[in-house]
């Protein structure tokens, strides 16, 4: 008998052991399930038992300065299909459905409606009214609806740089949009509900709902109106000039804040250009920001200010330009050279922007100094405008200028600006002598208005003395009233500026002949700056790329809109006002007639060369203010005396018959007269190349007057 108890005692030995592991593995089990993976499965849990859905919060507006909009976010609907429910209907039929209103292929459709791994699956974002309402009419098992936010551009191409973008789904990736996303984004909300294992709602159960939180409205310092300005004088001159691009910036010169600001080409925010990534990066790059480039002529501002701010000239200070400057034995051309602009005071320096003379004016106030006032007037360093990009220039290191460099310098090369430096550093020459840093966000508020930030001018120094800053204004007034800004002049109204003609060059760091950077800073009224507009213009592809041409009337036309929006009233009355003067024809004269012509009356001129006039700008017969410039094309390969037996046909009308008669006898050429009194038409035309004794047929018309 002992034996078999013994077994019977050895079986149940091994059978509690047995027991024992199993229930300390299942133990073991139940503690890894608990502790290890029980944060991880209470979440699986609770998503398969409850529905989360997030409720987009309002974006805030961007607004301009009036509180006009312009940008804001509207309801779309984003279509949702919850798969375990479109299993309930026709399957094939919803899918059909959707896809010919979505516009979505078949293939996809049916993939996402019938994908049983997840419970809500997104299908399309963000569709238009009509399209929802639709859809929400035919009531399809399984398809529903969450509301979300799409942002939406009233102005469209309007801003386009500052404004930037945002992602479809809500997020600022450009501009105002994305450095201000913290602010305009605002909190989303939640709706929590419990669901059965198909996915569905339980009735009456508890729902949890978290309220969103909208985003703050940026209130920009952009005045709409003024804007608007601008970009018709920006897309004017990009056209008209066949240039490459056009930027500018519209100040108010007291308080640093930017009035508009804007640059050509740009795209409709409502239509982001995304099949073409290259053009779309360059195109949102807000180039008044981000560029840097030599501003030439537009830095003897800064030159000249400085000069006389140190006491290194005075008012009554003179130069003597030859044409050119030799500094540490290099030849440095005036712009005029060979042409030299003689015995000039401080005033006539800047009107005809004579590089002499802001060389002698650099070099004695000697580099140290130089680079005192570079650096108050903010050069070398980031503005400190709350917007992406900002630049700070590029400025060589002041332990590396010899004299060659900053006589360079002292007239705007070697030295590289942005142009929101430029326009800023230029305001505090002409503001009373304060640097404010530029702004671009007034205010943020709430959508009742309600202020929660607001943002003041900030001085961030003050380069010149008040008595400097008025005897340069006085100074600039004159560049328009009688130099090189004589384009920008507005009757009735004081206007200050200064033109810059800069060089470009390439990749590895040569000049590009014949492409040039043009620019002109203007402000008024010149004895009290209300507003200050900067405009450049990058290579401008037409005969004549100097600023007081390309860039200069543009700058006008944004001056006079603004001054006349502000209510800023004129100065002076029209007898004050210059007379007018016709310009006259001057097609086939020879360049020394032509410019003989032009002096006589009261115009200058410029040309491309020497020969024979073949094309003006103006056309004869525009009305011109004394002082402005006619440009002359010419046909710089052949004379009137060098066409082997040939003459160009010399522009006859509006003279009399003694004044052809004579015309053509110096030219070689024979008079047929119809009629009597003034040429009113010839044949052939003027510019025409003919054989020597050829035959010019005249119309003459007896005046009405």
């Amino acid at each position: 008998m002992s034996r078999p108890m013994l077994k019977s005692k050895k079986r149940l030995l091994f059978l509690m052991a047995l027991i024992i592991v199993m229930f300390a593995g299942v133990a073991a089990k139940m503690a890894y399930i608990v502790f290890a993976q029980g944060e991880q499965l209470q979440e699986m849990a609770l998503i398969q038992q409850t529905k989360d859905l997030l409720i987009e919060a309002q974006r805030g507006s961007i607004l301009d300065r009036n509180g006009n909009v312009l940008a804001q976010s509207a309801n779309a609907d984003t279509v949702v299909l919850r798969p375990a429910e479109v299993a309930k209907g026709n399957v094939d039929s919803i899918v059909s459905v959707l896809s010919e209103m979505l516009g979505i292929d078949e293939e996809t459709v049916r993939r996402k409606a019938t994908d049983m791994s997840k419970s809500e699956v997104w299908l399309a974002r963000q569709i238009g009214n009509k399209v929802s309402s639709e859809l929400r009419k035919l009531n399809l098992p399984g398809v529903y609806f969450m509301v979300e936010t799409k942002r939406f551009y009233p102005n469209s191409a309007f801003l386009t740089q500052t404004l930037g973008f945002t992602s479809v789904d809500g997020v600022g990736i450009e501009g105002i949009e994305a450095y201000y996303e913290p602010y305009l984004s605002g909190q989303p909300g939640r709706i929590v509900s419990e669901t059965d294992v198909a996915g569905r709602e339980i009735p009456l159960a508890e729902k949890d709902f978290i309220a969103p939180v909208d985003g703050l409205n940026v209130v920009l310092t952009i005045d709409e109106v003024i804007q608007s300005f601008l970009e018709k004088a920006l897309e004017l001159a990009y056209t008209e000039q066949n240039a490459q691009s056009a930027y500018g910036i519209v100040m108010d010169p007291q308080t640093g804040q930017i009035l508009a600001m804007e640059s050509i080409p740009d795209y409709d925010l409502n239509n982001i250009p995304n099949e073409d990534m290259d053009a779309l990066t360059a195109m949102s790059a807000n180039r008044v920001l981000a560029d840097v480039f030599e501003p030439g002529s537009t830095l003897e501002v800064i030159t000249q200010a400085a000069a006389l701010d140190s006491g290194a000239i005075t008012r009554e200070s003179e130069f003597d330009c030859n044409g050119y400057v030799t500094v540490q034995g290099q030849l440095i051309k005036c712009w005029q050279y060979p042409q030299a602009h003689g015995h000039i005071n401080v005033f006539e320096a800047a009107q005809s922007s004579c590089n002499s003379a802001f060389i002698d004016m650099g070099i004695a106030m000697g580099t140290e100094t130089f680079y005192d006032y570079i650096y108050e007037f903010g050069y070398g360093q980031p503005t400190g405008i709350t917007f992406p990009s900002d630049q700070g220039g590029s400025v060589m290191a002041e332990k590396y200028v010899q004299q060659s460099d900053l006589a360079r310098m002292a007239f705007g090369q070697s030295i590289a600006v942005s142009p929101l430096q430029l326009v800023s550093s230029i305001s505090a020459v002409v503001n009373g002598g304060f640097l404010f840093k530029p702004q671009l966000v007034k205010q943020l508020q709430d959508s009742e208005g309600v202020v929660y930030k607001t943002y003041e001018p900030q001085v961030v120094s003050q380069p010149i003395s008040e008595q400097t800053s008025a005897l340069m204004r006085e100074i600039l007034q004159s560049v328009v009233t009688f130099g090189s800004g004589r384009d920008c002049y507005i009757p009735g109204y004081s206007v200050g500026g200064k033109t810059g003609t800069a060089q470009k060059y390439d990749d590895d760091g040569q000049i590009i002949p014949d492409k040039h950077i043009a620019s002109f800073v203007g402000f008024a009224p010149a004895d009290n700056p209300q507003v200050i507009v900067l405009i450049v213009v990058d290579e401008p592809d037409v005969p004549f790329d100097f600023s007081s041409t390309v860039a200069a009337p543009y700058v006008k036309d944004v001056l006079l809109a603004s001054l006349q929006y502000m209510g800023v009233e004129q100065q002076f009355q029209d007898e004050t006002e210059p007379t007018q003067i016709v310009a006259p024809n001057l097609v086939g004269l020879e360049r020394s007639e032509a410019a003989m012509e032009l002096t006589n009356i009261g115009l200058k001129y410029l040309s491309d060369g020497e020969g024979i006039v073949t094309g003006q700008i103006p056309e004869t017969g525009a009305m011109m203010e004394p002082g402005t410039t006619v440009l002359l094309l010419m046909d710089t390969k052949n004379t009137a005396q060098d066409l082997e037996g040939k003459v160009i046909v010399p522009n006859l009308e509006g003279l009399s018959i003694m004044e052809i008669s004579q015309v053509l006898q110096n030219y070689g050429l024979k008079l047929v007269i119809e009629g009597a009194g003034t040429a009113t038409y010839q044949s052939p035309a003027a510019g025409e190349i003919v054989q020597a004794g050829s035959e010019i047929i005249v119309e003459f018309r007896v005046s009405s007057g």
